[in-house]
């Protein structure tokens, strides 16, 4: 699978809606105050930050394979806090958590049972995963421009054998996932988080970064301008509201287990 590298100020500033998901999350953990946390796909360590602050006599650690992101999240280091670039895919913690946390990160990652098991293996006894990321159905106005844009004539030849980057199961896909894991408890649901972007500059920072970053890297430098213009004029166009907002559909999927 192929790992792809941000900019952890940039994706700062287009991610206020997977801020808000995050600081939702947060808030429905009953935290104690003293756990150890592990946070799967930190970016820009924002949402790290604040479990950290939730467990004063604890510690987290964020990790992500993006050393932009984890450039960016470093200078919210602290004493309870620290990050690293690290592959969620070769994890190899043993019993070291009490929670595995993600936010709006996991549908980059395509081999969700080695995720699980690894996740069990991390997991103290009793430790609970939450995560929380893309389900089927996300993005459908971005991915049928997208899909539209990479299959013409002038782009379609950079994309032979490419891979879709992104993993969205249905709810009762990822049932059958998990319940084929050692956790004692489970639940898995389902989350409409339409977004309503206040304005063109919003919705364009969320295309450029982290959206369009699968795509723009196979794209030669001829062609990045055209790409980008093309599918933001369309994207533009497709979700504009009378009111001057921009709508984009988000379907989330929910994961609760207890080990």
């Amino acid at each position: 699978m192929k790992n792809f590298e941000f900019d952890g100020e940039k994706y700062k500033e287009a991610s206020k809606h997977q801020k808000e998901w995050g600081a939702r999350l947060i808030r429905e953990l009953d935290l104690k105050g003293d756990e150890t946390i592990l946070d799967l796909g930190c970016g820009d360590g924002i949402v790290t930050a604040q479990l950290a602050e939730a467990v004063p006599e604890g510690r987290v650690l964020g990790i992500d394979v993006s050393s932009g992101m984890v450039e960016t999240a470093t200078r919210l280091i602290r004493d309870n806090l620290d990050f690293q670039v690290m592959d969620i895919n070769e994890i190899n913690f043993i019993e070291q958590f009490d929670l595995i946390f993600s936010n709006a990160a996991l549908h980059w990652v395509k081999d969700h049972n080695n995720l699980l098991n690894n996740c069990f293996k991390a997991l103290k006894p009793k430790g609970i995963i939450r995560f929380n990321f893309a389900a089927d159905g996300n993005c459908s106005n971005y991915f049928e421009v997208i899909r539209r844009t990479i299959k013409e004539a002038r782009y379609r030849r950079y994309f032979n054998g490419f891979e879709w980057p992104w993993y969205m199961p249905k709810v009762s896909h990822y049932e059958e996932l998990i319940a084929g894991c050692k956790f004692s408890q489970v639940d898995v649901w389902e989350e409409n988080a339409d977004w309503h972007f206040p304005n063109s500059d919003e919705l364009v920072k969320w295309i450029e970064h982290p959206s369009l970053v699968p795509f723009l890297e196979f794209i030669s430098e001829e062609d990045a301008d055209s790409f980008r213009n093309t599918v933001i004029k369309r994207m533009l166009e497709s979700t504009e509201l009378d009111n001057g907002r921009y709508f984009e559909i988000f379907r989330r999927i929910n994961v609760f287990a207890k080990k």
